[in-house]
């Protein structure tokens, strides 16, 4: 007779982060899916488009918690190390966008959207993190 009681074990930490940042990103997707279809183009350029603005900005401002989070659940060392990236992400990001944001005004560089500041954030973060290496 087995005596020993298998207890479901909770999911990692980085499971959990995986879990929350997929969801995030599938409503951020379906989101664009549905405006790129046409589905809000009665919104589209009035007041009311605000609301789908909005809507799509919940799931970043989501997948921002859910990296926060990552942080506060992990070891001191995956902390720092998630931490170092965001920060040079951001870092990059404000640099480049700024550069580029002049580049439109002194340079007759092309206007890009605003919204190309979030995936850049995330490509910027993914060049960091293979230099990341220690927490020092």
């Amino acid at each position: 007779m087995n005596t020993h009681i298998d207890r479901a074990r909770p999911p990692s930490v980085e499971r959990t982060y995986i879990i929350r940042m997929m969801s995030l990103m599938g409503i951020y997707i379906l989101i664009n899916i549905a405006a790129i279809l046409g589905f809000f183009d009665s919104l589209l350029g009035r007041p009311a488009g605000w609301a789908v603005a909005v809507a799509v900005a919940l799931p970043v401002a989501g997948q921002i918690w859910a990296t926060l989070r990552l942080m506060a659940e992990s070891d001191e060392f995956v902390r720092v190390i998630v931490a170092k990236c965001f920060i040079l992400a951001a870092g990059a990001t404000l640099v480049l966008c700024t550069a580029w944001g002049f580049g439109e005004t002194y340079a007759t560089a092309p206007h890009l959207p605003g919204w190309l500041v979030y995936p850049f954030f995330w490509a910027m973060y993914a060049l960091a993190s293979p230099f990341v290496r220690t927490s020092n």
